[in-house]
């Protein structure tokens, strides 16, 4: 892939972020840098992103949310503010309980554990 500044600076955005940003998010930031960048281009360099390796998506619902981190690892979720956080959750029983249960191999789990974060729970 050569290089683009559109691009290096949409991958920026969201490496700068744990908010796991979703394309709208990473448009209004990039405009700010680039005011003529269209919607559209923020799509495909998400997209290309993604495709070579750099960032990961997350569907929240139908919304797709950029990861910085593309390490295997899964995420909490507040119902309340819709905070997204990484968390590496050991699921080795899950693996072997689709086995046991279902006779059905496991290459990967991605899990989303929503319930309220620490600012909502006073």
């Amino acid at each position: 892939m050569r290089f683009s500044y559109q691009r290096e600076t949409i991958r920026d955005i969201v490496c700068s972020t744990n908010a796991h940003p979703n394309a709208g998010q990473v448009f209004n930031l990039a405009k700010k840098l680039i005011p003529k960048i269209s919607l559209g281009t923020v799509y495909r360099n998400l997209k290309q992103l993604e495709e070579n390796g750099d960032l990961r998506s997350i569907y929240d619902g139908n919304i797709a949310r950029y990861d910085r981190n593309t390490e295997p690892h899964n995420h909490l979720k507040c119902k309340k503010c819709g905070a997204l956080v990484d968390v590496n959750v050991h699921d080795n029983d899950i693996r072997s309980d689709m086995k046991k249960k279902f006779q059905f191999t496991v290459d990967d789990i991605e899990m989303t554990i929503i319930g309220t974060c620490q600012k909502h729970t006073k």
